[in-house]
């Protein structure tokens, strides 16, 4: 056979050759030799690097943004290698987290990855920083710094120039693609372009919303639509408070691995715990860690040899199996950086201020800060749930009130019994299916007004005070209530804010529309400050129960104490317990709290609080002594009538109330009574 038709040569033997390439083509012009080299490198695979493997051969630290310039050296902090892998093009992970504490070289690892785009897998990248400002910050301080100091990077970016559109301050074009910086509170930054990899700093110091239009996280990652399997997103940040912070919420909805390490004395794997780091009182500098297996004390100098032979593993399972998390602590430190001792040292200064423990909270131990106005677990409230003895109403509770919230498909009402010091029973759980556009819902709220519950010894309670919520569809709600007559319905609207002194004011006439006609004045309306029955609630379920010797031995419940029946589930405790009570700052930096949801539904929680305002409206925040003994003695006086018999008519007698129905006898000077507390 010819040579003229022989088989080519394969591709890599083609490029081996570069002599035999040089003759086979005659380019015979200058500059030839180059553009056959570039040609050859261009076609030449990229070495399968991970991002670890590439930081530890090409990135260089600047002494301008780093503490320990030169080469970098992953095996420095050894938990950052599996993080910084799983950015790397070949790991099957789509979304990562990191809900670290400060400085243990996150910021650093995003950097890496920022270097391993730009070098070995181009394309268009998005990071993200709280601010507008902290991202030029940012680009200044740590990427110029990347850019210059490797030069694997450095002929791969032009510095930036003002007349150079494609590289700024905020925007670093590359081979095969470009780097954007934003700020979190830039929609537009936000939406300017699409992405395929998007690193995302400190989320949980970004605002509620960009420019008031979403939340950062979901516009950034909207960005990454078009690019479907191959997207990688890097989400890391210090956390703040528990319910608010992102990257907690990313973090359990990941697998949640932690990396464990082995003692040096018995080899037990295990994940690092404040708890187990110890110091004699008032002597931080004998701070050591305590093996939870052999429990002997750990020297911290056995440190470095603990991160080498660590591992992250798995602590769940996530619901997204391209979704993974990591979770680190300042114990892991390495030496030179944060030692036991400075965190030892750190946490006592930060005892005796809620401020600084929760920044030491989130700061030394990399978790969120729970607010003194959260509720305890759903879990306690569970296992505390009571049988109240086959009676509807259990003895203590002397009179009854309904809180009424209305939904778009449905209306919801509790009933509370209320004793002595606001010691409160759950006696009831109603859903209406319907909402308020059905009359046949509206139906079945008027006859709860006249259903009765049973006590322990027989006696039959109605509902003193209902109130019910106007937020949604507050015509309908002013037309019911008018219907019903205001004595027994007060129609609320909840207030921001607290106002211990006087939670709930009015009535205030307001306008009401009823049947197409508007009426002026014709609803009455109370104002309750919710924020402050919700502090008391959850100040009412924190209490301690006595033990069975205390009960034994005579000792009540403690005023207020909550009590929930045990055919309640556990959706209405979620409920209950669905929000928080956090501190936040307005733009001039000044600190207000205020309760926030941690989940969807908290209805359970709203009801309590309406019942409450009902009983605030009853009065039974000021009845005297003489009105609680009228209402013990109906609870134990009136009991379920028998079947009526027929008698001989007798003179009318003055009928008994029935039980939780506060009276005042008729007197020359008598405490006002409102109507609707009278029979």
């Amino acid at each position: 056979m010819s040579d003229s038709t022989s088989t080519p040569s394969p591709i890599s033997e083609f490029l081996s050759d570069s002599d035999d390439l040089t003759a086979d083509l005659d380019l015979g012009f200058d500059g030839a030799e180059d553009i056959l080299r570039s040609w050859r490198k261009g076609m030449r695979p990229d070495p399968d690097l991970t991002v670890s493997e590439w930081a530890d051969e090409h990135r260089w630290l600047s002494s301008r943004g780093a503490a320990e310039p030169g080469r970098y050296r992953t095996a420095r902090a050894p938990y950052l290698r599996e993080i910084m892998d799983a950015l790397s093009p070949r790991h099957p992970a789509q979304r990562i987290s990191f809900m670290k504490a400060a400085q243990v070289g996150a910021t650093e690892a995003g950097n890496n990855w920022i270097g391993f785009v730009i070098h070995h897998a181009p394309g268009p990248m998005l990071a993200v920083l709280p601010s507008l400002e902290l991202a030029k910050r940012t680009s200044r301080g740590r990427l110029d710094p990347l850019i210059a100091e490797s030069p694997a990077l450095r002929e791969r970016v032009n510095p930036a120039r003002s007349r150079d559109a494609g590289n700024s301050m905020l925007s670093k074009e590359f081979p095969g693609g470009i780097l954007v910086l934003t700020g979190a509170n830039s929609a537009t930054g936000l939406r300017s372009m699409p992405a395929r990899y998007i690193f995302l700093d400190e989320v949980d110091a970004y605002p509620a919303s960009a420019d008031e239009e979403g939340d950062p996280v979901t516009l950034a990652e909207a960005r990454t639509t078009t690019f479907s399997h191959r997207r990688k997103v890097f989400m890391v940040s210090t956390p703040t408070i528990r319910g608010l912070s992102r990257i907690e919420r990313e973090y359990e909805a990941s697998d949640q691995r932690r990396y464990f390490v082995p003692c040096p004395h018995c080899g037990a794997m295990q994940w690092l715990q404040f708890e187990r780091l110890r110091w004699a009182k008032g002597q931080p500098e004998t701070a050591a860690y305590h093996c939870e297996a052999c429990e002997q004390p750990i020297a911290e100098h056995h440190k470095t040899q603990m991160l080498e032979r660590g591992e992250w593993r798995a602590t769940a399972v996530s619901a997204d199996p391209h979704s993974i998390g990591f979770h680190i602590s300042a114990l892991y430190s390495p030496l030179g950086w944060k030692s036991w001792q400075q965190i030892a040292r750190e946490w006592l200064a930060a005892q005796g201020s809620e401020e600084m423990l929760r920044v030491a909270r989130n700061t030394l131990l990399g978790e969120t800060w729970v607010e003194s106005g959260d509720a305890p677990e759903w879990q306690r409230l569970a296992e505390r749930r009571e049988a109240y003895g086959g009676a509807q109403v259990p003895v203590g509770g002397l009179f009854l009130t309904a809180g009424v919230d209305v939904q778009k498909d449905r209306i919801e009402a509790d009933v509370w019994a209320w004793g002595r010091g606001l010691e409160s029973w759950l006696v009831d759980h109603i859903v209406i299916a319907g909402g308020p556009d059905d009359p046949t819902c509206w139906d079945k709220l008027t006859a709860l007004l006249g259903r009765t519950w049973t006590c322990a010894n027989g006696a039959v309670m109605l509902i003193g005070k209902l109130a019910i919520d106007t937020g949604y569809e507050a015509p309908a709600v002013y037309a019911w209530a008018r219907k019903q007559g205001f004595d027994q319905v007060a129609p609320i609207k909840g207030l921001e804010g607290f106002n211990r002194a006087t939670p709930v004011s009015g009535p205030t006439f307001v306008d009401a529309t009823i049947g197409g006609k508007r009426l002026r004045r014709g609803a009455r309306l109370w104002s309750v400050a919710t924020a402050t029955f919700k502090t008391e609630t959850y100040r009412f379920l924190r209490l301690e129960r006595p033990s069975d010797e205390d009960r034994a031995l005579g000792v009540l419940d403690a005023p207020g104490t909550v009590h929930l029946p045990d055919w309640i589930d556990t959706e209405w405790l979620k409920q209950l317990v669905a929000e928080q009570l956090v501190t936040v700052r307005n733009k001039r930096g000044y600190a207000h709290q205020e309760w926030q949801k941690m989940r969807e539904r908290n209805e359970a929680l709203d009801c309590r609080v309406y019942a409450r305002a009902a009983a605030w409206i009853m009065g039974a925040d000021r009845w005297d002594e003489a009105t609680w003994r009228r209402l013990e003695a109906q609870a134990g006086v009136e009991t379920r009538p028998d079947a009526q018999v027929a008698a001989p008519a007798e003179p009318a007698t003055p009928a008994a109330p029935k039980a939780g129905t506060p009276t005042t006898p008729r007197r020359k000077r008598r405490a006002y009574t409102p109507n609707f507390m009278r029979d």
